[in-house]
Order: structure tokens, then sequence, then C-alpha cells
């Protein structure tokens, strides 16, 4: 049988939304009157269609039944725990304490200016605070443990005393552990729950909410002539064997963020593919997380070469990631992001 896949699609936001979903004539998201959607893309490995919202009745058994399942989760309130989720966008801001960080290598690796620039982003409108040890650039390679955990928990244990979210970023579960201990809210795990046979193990027994995020490879070679079939299709069935495998193995709390990994493991035509059709993954009934600040696709398209001069691509990114309803933005330049979502707001709401 032939599997399909829905996409909610052509949105509509603040006043308009709430007086289409008012009038029945748009379906709300997550339960949040101010961003709704009118109509469908639905996929399969061989074909697609848009249909407006009025006509799924009209459509055949299995489809319709398909659909109706999949508005389920589309219009679900979705929860994590600590974390006011449905107040989206939330902005996640990036804490690297690499030396050798794509974006900002070395900058912030230091405890007192780690904490001091954590301060800062949260001032900023950071509701999240996601601190790195290790860089996952492409080529880069995998660092012990013990470096890893000497160069984040003096940060963690100071920036946990701010009464922030916070999230660590690491493949390893000897790290997880530690982070745990210390009262760290979100495992953000770059591998996908891979890198670490023990990883899911960790997760079960502490009950932690963690993020999947997608990868094709490992950061060494990642970017490696990465090749997808459907590169919107294959992710989505990668999150359901993920979510599947999980559930199999006694985790069966819903405290869990997908993140499609742009820029990890995807040429340019991949990364444009996944961040125009992102709203399919909606359908799968988890907040969504997305991390486009700095990419080297901005670069792609700008011929900006320097990380640090593609603000007006990842703005332009992080916007159109929120007008697809989606709830997390992991992001550098957290003022900047935020003044721009205000205006967006402004102008809309």
């Amino acid at each position: 049988m032939e599997k399909y896949y829905t996409r909610a699609c052509n949105f509509f936001y603040g006043k308009q939304s709430k007086i289409k979903v008012k009038k029945k004539l748009s379906i709300p998201l997550h339960g949040n009157n101010s961003i709704s959607f009118d109509s469908l893309e639905i996929i399969t490995r061989r074909r697609k269609k848009i249909i407006n919202i009025k006509d799924i009745n009209y459509q055949n058994k299995n489809l319709k039944r398909k659909i109706k399942k999949d508005l389920k989760l589309i219009k679900k309130i979705k929860k994590i725990k600590k974390l006011k989720i449905n107040s989206f966008p939330i902005l996640m801001g990036v804490v690297n304490l690499t030396p050798d960080s794509f974006s900002d290598g070395g900058k912030y690796n230091k405890t007192d200016k780690a904490f001091k620039y954590a301060k800062n982003l949260i001032n900023k409108g950071s509701s999240i605070i996601d601190i790195g040890g290790e860089s996952t650039r492409p080529g880069s390679k995998e660092i012990k443990k013990e470096i890893e955990w000497k160069r984040i928990s003096k940060t963690i244990k100071n920036i946990k005393k701010l009464n922030i979210f916070v999230s660590v970023d690491t493949r390893k579960s000897w790290i997880m552990k530690k982070v745990i201990n210390e009262g760290v809210n979100l495992i953000n795990d770059v591998s996908g729950l891979n890198h670490d046979p023990n990883t899911i193990k960790i997760l079960k027994k502490t009950n932690i909410p963690f993020v999947i995020h997608h990868i094709q490879g490992t950061p060494q070679n990642m970017q490696k002539k990465p090749k997808y079939r459907n590169i919107i299709l294959d992710i989505y069935d990668f999150f359901e064997k993920k979510i599947k495998q999980i559930r199999n193995n006694g985790i069966k709390h819903n405290n869990i963020i997908l993140d499609p990994g742009i820029g990890f493991g995807k040429n340019l035509k991949h990364n444009i593919t996944l961040i125009s059709n992102i709203s399919i993954f909606h359908s799968l009934g988890f907040p969504i997380l997305i991390g486009v600040s700095r990419k080297r696709f901005i670069k792609d398209i700008s011929g900006k070469n320097d990380s640090k001069e593609r603000l007006g691509g990842t703005i332009a990114s992080n916007i159109f990631a929120m007008t697809q309803g989606i709830q997390i933005l992991r992001v550098h330049d957290v003022n900047e992001i935020n003044q721009s979502i205000k205006v967006f707001k402004s102008l809309n709401y």
C-alpha cells in the first residue's frame, strides 16, 4: 500500500488567523489561534497534491483516515517539561565552549566569559541556553570525554544558578549522566542517539527531555557527497523509526523535540528543500527545533564566506521557519533574531 505523508501549508497569522479559525476556514496549529492553515499537501514517493481542508471528506477512505490521524497530531498542544513550548518561537541561545567552532570558536571558552555571554543571551531573549564542548562542524573529529567535560562543567554549574532552561549538546552518555546530575534540562545529541549505545539507557533512566537530531554520517564525513531518495520523506521516515525504537526501549514520555539537522549531511539543494517543507514534521506530533544560524547554505546563496556576515540570511531563514510554526530556533545572534520576530509580529499580529 502506498504511504501517505501530510504537510500543513498555506499559513495565516495574527488577526487574520484568528478570524479564519473563528469562521472555521482554517485550523489552528498546536491549538494556537494566532497561527493556522487551510490547506494540506498530500505526498507519496511518486506524487503530491494540495487540498483545502474543506475537501478532506471527499478523499478516498484510506487517505481520509490518514489525514484525520495526522491532523490530530498537527493540532495537538505540544508540551516539554519546564518549558513554555506554546509561546513560540522560543529562542535557544548558543554558548560554544570549543576552540574550533565554525561560528565563534574560542571566543567564549573561558568560564567567566561564557557566563557573562550566557547572561547577555538571556537578557536579549533566550529561553534556552545550549552549551557545547565539542565541535560538530563539518570535518571535525571526536574529542575525549574528559576534555569535553573539562570544557563545560564549570560553566554549566554557573549558568544553572541563573534559573534558565539549560540544554547540553553532546553525543556521549558519560557526559549526559554528569550534566543531568548537575540539573540540566535537555539533552541535544546531534548523532540522532546513534553515537553511543548507552545513550537511550541513560535517557530512559533519567526521564529527561531530549532532541532527536537527524544527521547522515558523522561530523567528520557528513558533507562527503550526501545522498537521499527524497530528503523530506527520508528524514520523516528516520524520525518515525527512531521514535518507534525509543518506545520499544521503554521511553514512553513525550518530552521529545525533533531537529531535521540543517547542514548535517546535506548539500545546498537538500537544505533549501528541507527548510521549504519543514512543516511536514508537525504531523509527527512533537515540537520542532531548527538550527539555521550562520550555516553554510547561507554562504552558498549569498557568497558571504565569513560566518559572522550571514546575519541577513539567518534572520530570513528563522522568520520563514517561524511562519511555518517551528517552535524552537537555535541561534547565535539572539538580539537581532528576537528583534526581527517582534517586528514581524507587530506587523502581522
